[in-house]
């Protein structure tokens, strides 16, 4: 009996032995992933306490832990911290060539990403990070979720608090857990409202357990074990070497591994990203409804596939000397599986193919906060089954609408990752990696505003979170013609974003673009079109059919009387602006055009008869009255005008 009472209080012990920790923050990023790090780092950099909870022992999800560091698209779009990384990763190689793998212009080494990530959160005092713990449940007071609580692989538990949450979730599972409603899988066109949609299939697309090579040299024999239940049929026709029971793929071995050939400092040892989709290590898994912590005893068969893949282009194809890069994330292999799609939240707007394909058919540009351009791409290759083809458009560069990271129906709650407001087609571009990194950093600075002015998400002033953006350098809408560096970048920014002057989309292959054309002549029509869009009528004095270009004087005498006539149809208090020259130097000094120091009167008026462009109509309407973030903007894009918005000052 005494030997019982023993065993049972010995057993009591080690049911107590977990521990249980508890935290407070202001804001609570749940997932140390791409867009988790961006919304973490950023929102500490707005002054506020951030806390950033993390499974892997890495910062930067699908560019780190998943081992997918070759980007996708954003290569002319110099936004906020996509570029900021960029230029770390430049620093670190001493040079900006980094397009090493023919997949990507940025390929580089995970655990450098990883570095960089954490060498940003390390210098932010309002940032702490948690490893270790993958998320359990989301905590809620009445509507509101107030915290997530988490687990670790010992059984230990972390609770966390905060005023405000951002699932930064590979797969959604916040916003699930606290009962936002939320799309999973394929979709039919009525529901969809994308006539390039099918029907409704609750699939996914491929994951992919990526994994980094590493050449050892050419007396090296690296082969791995052969995993659990290899078939090197599998791989047949992955490469032109490789057997193959139907069309041989065209490329060589070796120009598959340069597929993903990386960037680093040891030349001599040439790292290479495997995530190859033509019959390689994409693999068909649905997971997305499990509990974080059980998806690692599914995942099994997707790490074998990637193995196996390894197995024979050691064996068959003779590349021994080719072997798991040790120095990378976990021993060569990813901790994560590349997710491409989960749970996709039911947000304040649906972002979708509509929109990719015709932004300015629609009014959620005005609201844009992160900018992308690569096609859309779905892998569907390793389904066992069949999947109803898509019509993929092509489409322009684009911008993600704020509403897409608001769920409804939960209130403290913010959505980054891919688990945004967006369709399941639309999700085959937002997805990528520097999409999410800006989404991610748009999350932080709407994060950080909701602490500050004591706020929920479904309050945020969209015009406050965009003039943030802009302070960071961030693209509202994706003009790949003008860099932050120009004169007028902000100026053409505020302008796109009212579509007082439209941007031209173009899709040209594997880079989408939308340009500006900051040095194209302007005409009456197509200022007085855009002024209509935002602002209503216009003062029948001006002829809308005139398609000759306008000169600078004759631009700024459009702009003045179209502010003097709205502001006295709505009552608007303003002071009439003056035609002197010193307002004109104002304006157009924006621009760097400085040229009225130096000339006499006579010379600088005849300066303002010179034809107007883009570029300079864009810092007119800055100087003077269309300064968009005094104007009140929802979710949708709908501009409220109130009195005194345009007064001059």
């Amino acid at each position: 009996m005494q030997k019982c009472f023993l065993l049972v209080v010995l057993w009591l012990g080690m049911l107590n032995s977990h521990s249980q920790q508890t935290l407070h923050t202001k804001v609570l990023v749940v997932g140390g992933t791409t867009g988790g790090t961006a919304a973490g780092i950023q929102c500490a950099r707005q002054g506020v306490a951030t806390t950033i909870v993390e499974q892997t022992p890495m910062l930067g999800g699908m560019l780190t832990a998943a081992a997918v560091s070759c980007t996708d698209g954003n290569d002319l779009l110099h936004s906020g911290m996509w570029q900021q990384f960029r230029e770390a990763l430049y620093t670190h190689y001493g040079k900006r060539d980094l397009g090493t793998g023919w997949v990507s212009e940025t390929c580089v080494e995970p655990h450098v990403a990883d570095s960089i990530f954490k060498a940003w959160a390390a210098v932010e005092k309002q940032l702490a990070v948690y490893y270790g713990w993958y998320f359990s449940r989301a905590i809620k007071t009445g509507n509101k979720v107030t915290g997530a609580s988490f687990v670790n692989d010992k059984g230990d538990t972390l609770v966390a608090y905060a005023d405000i949450v951002i699932d930064a979730t590979e797969l959604g599972d916040v916003f699930a857990s606290a009962g936002a409603g939320y799309d999973l899988g394929m979709e039919d066109p009525a529901y969809s409202g994308e006539p390039e949609a099918r029907e409704k299939i609750n699939i996914i697309q491929d994951i992919t357990w990526a994994a980094v090579l590493k050449d050892y040299g050419s007396g090296a024999d690296m082969r791995i074990a052969k995993p659990a239940g290899y078939d090197e049929r599998k791989y047949y026709c992955s490469t032109s070497d490789a057997p193959c029971f139907e069309k041989p793929y065209a490329m060589h071995t070796k120009q598959v591994l340069n597929y993903g050939l990386l960037t680093s400092l040891d030349t001599l040892h040439p790292k290479y990203m495997l995530n190859w989709p033509i019959h390689g290590n994409d693999f068909y898994l649905n997971a997305v409804e499990m509990k974080p912590i059980d998806r690692l005893r599914v995942y099994t068969d997707a790490k074998n596939q990637t193995l196996g893949f390894i197995y024979f282009l050691q064996t068959k194809l003779g590349y021994k000397n080719i072997g798991l890069a040790t120095e990378e994330a976990n021993r060569g292999m990813a901790y994560i599986p590349y997710n491409r799609e989960g749970r996709r939240v039911k947000g304040a707007v649906r972002f979708n193919i509509n929109h990719l394909k015709n932004a300015y058919g629609y009014t959620l540009y005005r609201t844009g906060i992160a900018v992308g351009d690569y096609p859309v791409d779905h892998h569907h290759g390793q389904y066992p089954g069949k999947v109803p083809a898509i019509p993929f458009p092509k489409i322009p560069a684009f911008a993600v609408p704020l509403g897409a990271l608001i769920p409804k129906g939960v209130e403290g709650l913010i959505v980054c990752e891919k688990g945004i407001s967006v369709s399941n087609i639309a999700n085959g571009t937002t997805r990528l990696q520097p999409v999410v990194l800006l989404t991610g950093q748009a999350a932080g600075i709407a994060a950080a505003q909701c602490i500050q002015k004591n706020s929920m998400p479904r309050q945020i002033d969209v015009r406050g979170v965009q003039a943030a953006l802009l302070a960071n350098k961030c693209y509202l809408m994706p003009f790949c013609d003008v860099p932050p560096s120009d004169s007028a970048w902000q100026a053409i920014q505020k302008i796109g974003v009212l579509g007082i002057l439209k941007g031209v989309g173009k899709s040209e292959g594997w880079e989408n673009k939308m340009f500006f054309y900051p040095d194209s002549l302007v005409n009456a029509h197509e200022l007085l079109q855009g002024l209509h869009d935002f602002y209503g009528p216009y003062p029948s004095k001006f002829n809308v059919n005139d398609t000759k270009p306008l000169n600078r004087n004759q631009a700024w005498f459009m702009l003045t009387e179209m502010q003097h006539f709205f502001a006295v149809k709505n009552n608007i208090r303003h002071q009439y602006p003056s035609e002197l020259l010193n307002e004109w130097i104002g304006a157009l000094e924006q621009v760097g055009l400085h040229f009225y120091k130096t000339l006499n009167e006579r010379e600088a008026f005849a300066e303002l008869e010179k034809p107007v462009t883009r570029k300079e109509i864009a810092a007119m309407c800055d100087y003077l009255f269309m300064q968009p973030f005094k104007l009140p903007c929802d979710f949708m894009g709908k501009v409220t005008f109130v009195n005194s918005a345009l007064a001059h000052e």
